[in-house]
């Protein structure tokens, strides 16, 4: 008996974590989660490299109301506004973020990816019912014994892809894991405030 409410009582914790961020789903059917805001991928364009999605929202949200949610949001984060005209459906932000100061390890060998900061402008183009995201003008300021290193995504892709050393690659691989999944968080983050799903939105207090 003592089992079965376990159970149950752990079931139910689980679904009230995850309710808030995503249409409710069968947890052994992964094909039903809102996977709209939860990946990012890296696209190349000649020497550009950036990220951009479209996100289509769950309920038919206007235009207006994506434009001050997205505002409210930014601003919850210390993101700094560069740009914003509500008429055409366009704001664009600007941020410098330290990341990976508590030394998140990744890969089998556990090698730590060393802290790093990085700055990134965030653009939002908003129609009703979605948006579209397009993160550019990344730039990595690694640490070195002479002062921080400067490096663009782009920079970064091509050592990724070195076929020459095996080193300089895995590091490299290892730097842009490590921001696309801050970019992860943070996109689903902005997806859940634009939807107001958490309970931290809840109206009634």
């Amino acid at each position: 008996m003592k089992i079965f409410v376990l159970a149950t009582l752990l079931t139910s914790i689980s679904f009230a974590r995850y309710a808030g961020s995503y249409t409710f789903f069968n947890f052994e059917d992964t094909s039903k989660i809102n996977h709209e805001s939860d990946t990012v991928k890296l696209q190349i364009d000649g020497s550009n490299a950036y990220y951009q999605k479209v996100v289509k929202l769950d309920t038919n949200i206007s235009e207006p109301v994506i434009y001050v949610r997205v505002l409210q949001f930014m601003a919850s984060k210390n993101i700094q506004q560069t740009y914003g005209y509500q008429e055409e459906g366009k704001l664009i932000f600007s941020t410098m973020q330290d990341l990976n100061v508590s030394r998140v390890y990744v890969d089998d060998d556990n090698e730590a990816v060393e802290p790093y900061s990085v700055q990134f402008a965030i653009a939002l183009d908003l129609k009703a019912g979605r948006y579209r995201y397009t993160v550019n003008n990344v730039i990595f300021f690694l640490p070195t014994e002479t002062g921080n290193k400067r490096e663009t995504l782009n920079d970064v892709y091509l050592k990724a892809t070195n076929t020459e050393s095996r080193r300089v690659a895995k590091d490299a691989n290892k730097l842009i894991a490590s921001y696309e999944r801050y970019l992860t968080s943070l996109t689903r983050e902005l997806y859940v405030g634009i939807e107001q799903k958490s309970a931290m939105y809840k109206s009634k207090f």
